[in-house]
């Protein structure tokens, strides 16, 4: 296959080209580095199967020779990066999908869509299956990243409708390992980073609220097989264990070795209370489910940030 990603030089966009590059496909990343970073694709460079293009997908984009896929990644994808770019994000659920949509339909490419649990918003059920449509606050400071991908998802499935386009929409829940920033903002690398500097971890709230973590190799998988299934509607890829926020800095303090105390804040504002991924289309339709530990995967990201 040859295949774009866009946001390739992302957290996820990054791995997925690892992925599809070692099954010996031909990967050609694309990213603007707004939030990407190339040190995340420099071993690929010498990798005759590997191209990167730097370009901001929210304008015309043009890919010479045939696609088989297009994976659409490109996307500010933390409290902290869309509070800090919250037009560019908005422009890169809506136009970038638009624009990402056209090249694949012009190349007769399956497209994907990294869409997310987001889209459920503050959720009043839980677990969260896909049938359930959202509790989203639109003009809240996270509106702008909640409700793009709430538009990604309703124009990818009118491409679907209108066109016959052959989509994928994977609603991606919390995903953690290496490659992620230290200054992400989000919950496990903020409190790696404290625990290894000995600063205190910051927990808010009380810490009650609730996360499901995934390791990143494990929604990689997922992704490959809703790639290569003929399921065009959204599935959720995740892991359905529940921890609080407290008890996943205590584990985090506990396989740091740290001596950190925990610092609680005030809550954010919309910071959804569960989040818990209902996988059974996923288990049924695609056979897949997470394989790798909590702990397995959180020693894996520690040591990825202690180097």
């Amino acid at each position: 296959m040859r295949i774009l990603i866009t946001g390739g030089a992302g957290f996820l966009g990054s791995h997925l080209a690892d992925h599809f590059l070692a099954q010996k496909h031909e990967v050609i990343a694309m990213d603007n580095l707004l939030t990407g970073r190339l040190e995340n694709i420099e071993k690929l460079k010498g990798n005759p199967q590997f191209s990167f293009i730097r370009h901001d997908v929210t304008q015309y984009i043009e890919v010479d020779g045939a696609l088989d896929a297009v994976l659409h990644f490109a996307s500010p994808a933390s409290p902290v990066d869309y509070s800090q770019f919250p037009i560019p994000t908005l422009k890169v659920g809506a136009l970038g999908t638009h624009k990402a949509l056209g090249l694949a339909k012009d190349k007769k490419a399956v497209f994907l869509l990294a869409s997310t649990s987001e889209v459920y918003g503050d959720p009043e059920v839980n677990p969260q299956p896909e049938s359930y449509w959202g509790n989203v606050n639109p003009i809240g400071p996270r509106g702008v990243y909640d409700e793009a991908k709430r538009f990604a998802e309703a124009m990818t499935m009118a491409y679907h409708r209108y066109h016959n386009m052959q989509v994928r929409i994977v609603r991606i829940f919390n995903t953690y390992g290496p490659r992620m920033r230290k200054n992400d903002g989000r919950a496990v690398p903020n409190f790696i980073t404290q625990a290894l500097a000995g600063e205190p971890i910051t927990v808010y709230g009380k810490g009650g609220q609730t996360r499901s973590l995934c390791f990143v190799s494990d929604l990689i998988r997922g992704i490959d097989k809703l790639l290569h299934s003929d399921i065009n509607s959204p599935v959720n890829i995740g892991n359905p264990q529940e921890l609080t926020i407290l008890e996943i800095a205590e584990m985090i303090r506990k396989l740091t070795g740290s001596k950190s105390r925990i610092d609680f804040r005030p809550l954010p504002v919309d910071d959804p209370r569960v989040r818990r991924p209902d996988i059974g289309l996923a288990q049924d339709k695609l056979g897949w489910h997470p394989e790798v530990s909590l702990e397995d995967g959180l020693s894996q990201t520690i040591e990825y940030f202690r180097k």
